[in-house]
C-alpha cells in the first residue's frame, strides 16, 4: 500500500461519520431502522481505520506522512502582507493509533446505545449526533494545520452542546449543556490568541513549519517570553476542552446527558482533544510554559480525586475520576513524559469507557438510579457487569497487569525523574497520593454498587443482566483493559515494547535555553556556532529509567493500600464511615460539596456578571434614558414655546402690520373718490394749512 492510499483512506475514515450523520438526520424520522445505517458506517470506519494502523505502522514506521494544498492564498493584494494558508492532514505513528482508538470507543458506545436508548421519541436524531462528534475528533486527530485543529475544535464543542442537552426537556441537562458551552468557549478565546500570535509570527499554521522557523531561533516577539506566552495560550484550549481547573466545573454538570454519550465524550473523545492537542505541539513548549502546564495538571489530578472520594452519585464519581486521569495525562506532558502521556491517553480511553458503560448497564437495569447508596448487591444479578466493570477499575487503580498500571507507572517515574533533576517534588508527591485515592473511591464505588445488602429491595428484585448489545462492549473494553495489547511485559512498557516502539518523542524545536536542559531527545544535535555535533546523554531518559521500579513498587503498594481502605470501611466496616466523616467534618463537606467551586464561581463570575448587568441596566434605564427623555422633554417644551412664540409674537406682529395697512388703506380709500373736484379741493385745503404753517 502506498504513501498516497493511506492518505486517501484516512480521507474516507473521516468522512464516513459524516455521511452517516447527514443521512440519518435528514432521513431519520422517516426510516426507523436508520440507526443501523449509522452503525454499519462506524463498523466500516473502524476496519478501515484498523487497516491503516497496520500498514501505517508496519510499512512506514518512521516516516510521516503530510497531505496539504493551498487554501486562500492573498499575496497578490496590495498593501497586505502576503498570506496563504494551506490545508492538510499528518498520519503518524500517534494519529493513526488515536484514530483507532477514538473509532473502537465510538462504535462500541453506538452499539451500546441500541440497547440503552431504546424507544427514546428522538432515537435516529441521537445516532446521526454520535455521528458528527465522531467526525469532528477524527478532524482533530488527522489536522496538520493550526486552523484546521480550531474549527474541528469548535466543531467537537458544538456536537458535544448537542449530545449532554439531549434530553433538553430537563432542565438539568439544558443547563449542563450551556455550562460546557459557555465554560469551554473562556478556554477557547485564550486558544485562537495563541494561534493568531504563531501566525501573525511565522504566516502560516502548518505545524511543522511553525517547527521548524522556532527551532531556527524565531520567537514570537523575539523573546523566550513570547514563546511561552504562546504556549500558555494555547494551553488555555486545553484547560477548557480537557476540564483542567480551574475550568473543570462543567465536567460533572455534563452527566446529565445520556450514560453512553458520557463513555464517548469523556474518556477518548472531548475531554482526551485537550491532551493531544498539547502532544501535538509539544516541541514548542518553553521550559517555562511546561512548568504551567505541569502544575495545573498536577492541582487538576489531586483536587477531583478528593472530591470523588465522597461523592454518591456513580456518574459524578467517574466524572471527577475522569478530571484527576487527565491531570495526570496533563502533568506527564509538564514534566517531559511526553510518550507516557499518550500511552496513559490510549489505555485510560478504553478503560474509563467500560466504566462509564458499565454505570450506564447498572443505571438501566436500576430503572436510571444513579444514587449509589440505593443500590448493593448487585453483582448477584448482574455477574457480567460486576466482572468488567472490576477489570476496568483495577486498570483504572494501576493494579499489575492491567494497562493503566503500565501507562500510570511511566508517568510516576517522570514525575520522579523530574524531580530528581529540578528539585520540584511536588509532581510525584501529587502523583503517589492520587493513586492511592484513585483506588479507594473507585473501590468504595464498587462495594456500595455491587457488594453488600441492596438497598432499594424493589428496584433490585427487577434489576437484571443488561442484552447481548449493552454487554458485548463491557467484555470488549474490559479485554483492552489488560496489559498484553500494549506490551508483553506486564511490569515495564519499554522492555515490551509495543505501543511504546510505536511513539517517539518528537525533536524539540525549542531553542535549548528555553528548554530544560535535560529534555534533549536526540544524542547529538548541531552547534549553530560552529556546525559541529555535539553529542550528550539524555539525562532525562535515564532519570526515568532508574526510577521504574522504585515507583512501581510504590505506585502497586499505594493502589492496593487504597482497596484495602475501602474494604475496611464500606465492606468489613471496621470503621463507620459516617462517623469517622462527622469527626472530619470540615475536610468532609468541603469534599462532599466539591470545593465550593460551583458556589464560588457562582458568586462571584455569575452573580457578578448578572449585579454587573443591572448596574448597567439601571445605569442605562436612569442615567442614559435620562439624559435621552430629558433632552426630548426639553426638546418638546422648547418646541411649544417656540410654536406659541410663533404663533402669538411672530405671527400678531405680522398680523398687526397687515390691520394697520388695511386701516390706512381703509381710511386712505375715502380720499380716493376719483373725482376732480374733490382732489382740487383737497389741493386747495392743503394749500391753506400750509400757507398757515410757514406763514
Amino acid at each position: 500500500m502506498t504513501e498516497s492510499v493511506l492518505i486517501k483512506l484516512a480521507l474516507l475514515i473521516l468522512f464516513l461519520p459524516l455521511i452517516g450523520f447527514i443521512v440519518t438526520l435528514l432521513f431519520g424520522k422517516r426510516i426507523k431502522w436508520l440507526y443501523w445505517f449509522e452503525n454499519s458506517i462506524l463498523i466500516l470506519a473502524f476496519l478501515l481505520s484498523a487497516v491503516l494502523a497496520y500498514f501505517k505502522l508496519t510499512h512506514f514506521t518512521d516516516q510521516t506522512l503530510i497531505s496539504e494544498f493551498e487554501w486562500i492564498n492573498l499575496g497578490s493584494i496590495p498593501f497586505v502582507k502576503s498570506i496563504i494558508i494551506d490545508l492538510g492532514i499528518m498520519l503518524d505513528n500517534i494519529t493513526v493509533l488515536m484514530i483507532l482508538t477514538v473509532n473502537i470507543v465510538s462504535l462500541l458506545v453506538h452499539i451500546f446505545s441500541v440497547g440503552y436508548m431504546k424507544g427514546d421519541k428522538r432515537y435516529n436524531r441521537y445516532f446521526s449526533y454520535l455521528g458528527i462528534f465522531t467526525f469532528s475528533m477524527l478532524g482533530i486527530v488527522l489536522t496538520h494545520n493550526l486552523l484546521m485543529m480550531y474549527v474541528f475544535w469548535e466543531l467537537v464543542g458544538l456536537s458535544s452542546y448537542l449530545l449532554i442537552g439531549f434530553w433538553y426537556e430537563k432542565k438539568t441537562a439544558s443547563d449542563a449543556a450551556k455550562k460546557a458551552f459557555i465554560v469551554n468557549r473562556i478556554g477557547d478565546i485564550g486558544m485562537f490568541l495563541g494561534i493568531l500570535t504563531l501566525f501573525l509570527t511565522y504566516n502560516t499554521f502548518s505545524f511543522d513549519k511553525i517547527f521548524y522557523q522556532i527551532s531556527t531561533g524565531n520567537l514570537p516577539f523575539g523573546t523566550e517570553f513570547g514563546l511561552t506566552v504562546a504556549g500558555v495560550l494555547l494551553f488555555c484550549g486545553a484547560i477548557g476542552k480537557s476540564a483542567q481547573f480551574p475550568l473543570h466545573v462543567w465536567l460533572p454538570d455534563a452527566m446529565e446527558g445520556p450514560t453512553p454519550v458520557s463513555a464517548l465524550i469523556h474518556a477518548a473523545t472531548m475531554v482526551a482533544a485537550g491532551v493531544y492537542f498539547m502532544i501535538r505541539v509539544f516541541p514548542i513548549l518553553s521550559g517555562d510554559a511546561l512548568l504551567v502546564i505541569a502544575t495545573i495538571g498536577a492541582l487538576s489530578a489531586f483536587i477531583p480525586a478528593t472530591i470523588a472520594v465522597t461523592q454518591n452519585d456513580i456518574k459524578k464519581v467517574l466524572a471527577y475520576s475522569t478530571i484527576s486521569q487527565l491531570g495526570y495525562m496533563i502533568m506527564a506532558i509538564g514534566v517531559g513524559a511526553y510518550t507516557f502521556a499518550f500511552f496513559h491517553l490510549v489505555t485510560h480511553a478504553f478503560f474509563k469507557a467500560g466504566l462509564f458503560l458499565g454505570s450506564g448497564s447498572v443505571i438501566h437495569s436500576m430503572h436510571h438510579e444513579q444514587d449509589m447508596t440505593k443500590m448493593g448487591g448487585l453483582r448477584k444479578k448482574m455477574p457480567l457487569t460486576y466482572i468488567t466493570f472490576l477489570v476496568a477499575s483495577l486498570a483504572l487503580s494501576g493494579i499489575p497487569f492491567t494497562s493503566g498500571f503500565l501507562s500510570k507507572d511511566g508517568i510516576l517515574a517522570g514525575t520522579f525523574a523530574f524531580g530528581s533533576l529540578t528539585g520540584y517534588w511536588y509532581f510525584a508527591a501529587v502523583g503517589f497520593i492520587v493513586a492511592f485515592l484513585t483506588a479507594f473511591y473507585m473501590f468504595r464505588a464498587i462495594i456500595m454498587t455491587f457488594h453488600g445488602k441492596p438497598k432499594n429491595k424493589e428496584k433490585f428484585e427487577h434489576a437484571k443482566e443488561s442484552s447481548f448489545v449493552m454487554a458485548m462492549p463491557l467484555v470488549v473494553l474490559s479485554a483492552l483493559s489488560l496489559f498484553f495489547w500494549y506490551s508483553l511485559n506486564p511490569f515495564n512498557p519499554n522492555e515490551g515494547k509495543l505501543l511504546s516502539s510505536w511513539i517517539k518523542t518528537p525533536e524539540i524545536s525549542v531553542p535549548q535555553s528555553a528548554r530544560y536542559e535535560f529534555m534533549k531527545t536526540d544524542d547529538k544535535i548541531i552547534n549553530k556556532e560552529n556546525l559541529e555535533e555535539v553529542t550528550y546523554s539524555n539525562s532525562y531518559t535515564e532519570a526515568i529509567h532508574h526510577a521504574h521500579y522504585p515507583t512501581l513498587f510504590t505506585s502497586a503498594s499505594l493502589a492496593l493500600l487504597g482497596i484495602l481502605f475501602a474494604f475496611i470501611f464500606y465492606q468489613w466496616k471496621v470503621f463507620d464511615p459516617n462517623k469517622f466523616a462527622e469527626k472530619l467534618k470540615p475536610i468532609y463537606l468541603l469534599s462532599f460539596n466539591k470545593w465550593y467551586f460551583d458556589e464560588i464561581y457562582y458568586a462571584s463570575f455569575v452573580a457578578g456578571t448578572i449585579g454587573l448587568s443591572k448596574i448597567i441596566s439601571m445605569f442605562d434605564n436612569k442615567f442614559i434614558d435620562g439624559i435621552v427623555n430629558g433632552s426630548a422633554l426639553f426638546t418638546k417644551n422648547f418646541s411649544a414655546f417656540t410654536g406659541k412664540f410663533d404663533n402669538v409674537v411672530v405671527d400678531g406682529l405680522v398680523n398687526m402690520m397687515a390691520y394697520i395697512s388695511g386701516m390706512f388703506g381703509l381710511f386712505f380709500r375715502r380720499f380716493q373718490t376719483g373725482k376732480v373736484q374733490t382732489y382740487i379741493l383737497f389741493v386747495v385745503f392743503s394749500l391753506i394749512i400750509l400757507l398757515y404753517i410757514f406763514r
